[in-house]
């Protein structure tokens, strides 16, 4: 049985975050749910298998993406990473500088999309077919 691809989704907004773990359970991920940045970095400190992509919120009520991102590379350390999509509500180029040079591989702003197209970005990002 193929094994079901994982999405962390770090997001302090709780009904986007359910709207957002129901969309991507719909589509066949598999997901792990933090409203609270804190709690989500506190879950990779016992962590075996990293998920195959985090989608993360840049401004989550108790610290922003680009510091999670450096905490979490404390944690992890160098050898160790997951793909990460942050989206946001808006986006500076400084900002957005900043958080791909912290580790993201993408910066989104969620104006400019659907949510269900967000989700085909994650499949991509995970190598799923759309």
């Amino acid at each position: 049985m193929k094994q079901k691809i994982t999405v962390m989704v770090v997001e302090d907004e709780k009904l986007l975050l359910e709207a957002i773990v129901k969309k991507l359970e719909m589509t066949g991920f598999e997901t792990i749910a933090f409203a609270d940045g804190d709690k989500a970095l506190e879950y990779f400190k016992n962590l075996d298998k990293l998920p195959d992509l985090i989608w993360l919120d840049f401004y989550l009520g108790d610290l922003t993406g680009d510091v999670f991102l450096k905490k979490m590379r404390e944690i992890l350390g160098k050898d160790r990473w997951a793909p990460v999509m942050v989206v946001s509500n808006s986006a500076t180029p400084d900002k957005m500088e900043e958080t791909l040079k912290n580790g993201a591989d993408k910066y989104l702003v969620k104006a400019d999309y659907k949510l269900e197209d967000l989700v085909d970005i994650a499949k991509e990002m995970t190598g799923i077919s759309k």
